[in-house]
């Protein structure tokens, strides 16, 4: 015998298919929002770990430019000393100049010259004195030309004076360049 079947099995397929549907976008929507969650969390952590990246790099950089700051005032300290060792050793230098200078002027100084002022600034030297007579101021820049200290002589004023027992006698200024004298270095270099 023949079964039929009255139901209405397409409306209960159509339902248990609707069913399925509801049941897989519901579990996909849970998915779904159980991946937003992940997401937004694993985001959140990797935000975290970088304020404190962050952080630690600010701390390493104020430390660092602690230390930047420390060696610059070395480095200040450091030229300053230089400075004053530099500043010390041309006054090394310069100390057996002045023996050489005065020295150099005795020996260049002719008969019937003498000085009544000598100023220095820098390496030139100002000369003042009184000379018998304008020949002896010649011979006198002349010896200075040939020292080997002293070089440049130049005159700036020479006048005549008047004196009681009406002897001739010039007052004159004489500017001359100390230089050192190479002989001397050499020996020193060596020593």
């Amino acid at each position: 015998m023949t079964r039929i079947n009255l139901l209405p099995w397409r409306e209960q397929q159509r339902k248990e298919k609707e069913r399925e549907f509801y049941s897989i976008a519901g579990g996909a929507a849970v998915l779904m929002v159980l991946v937003v969650v992940y997401v937004h969390f694993h985001i959140s952590g990797l935000i975290d770990e970088q304020h404190v990246r962050n952080e630690f790099l600010a701390k390493e950089i104020k430390a660092v430019e602690g230390k930047i700051k420390e060696i610059k005032e070395l480095e200040t300290a450091k030229d300053q000393l230089l400075a004053r060792m530099q500043i010390i050793e041309q006054l090394q230098r310069q100390r057996p100049l002045v023996v050489h200078l005065f020295d150099e002027l005795v020996k260049t100084i002719p008969d019937g010259v003498y000085l009544t002022s000598i100023r220095q600034e820098g390496a030139t030297i100002t000369l003042v004195g009184v000379a018998q007579s304008n020949a002896r101021v010649s011979a006198f820049m002349r010896n200075i030309d040939a020292s080997p200290w002293l070089a440049n002589p130049r005159l700036d004023v020479i006048e005549a004076l008047e004196q009681a027992d009406n002897a001739r006698a010039s007052k004159f200024v004489l500017n001359v360049t100390q230089v050192s004298g190479a002989g001397d270095d050499a020996a020193e270099d060596a020593e």
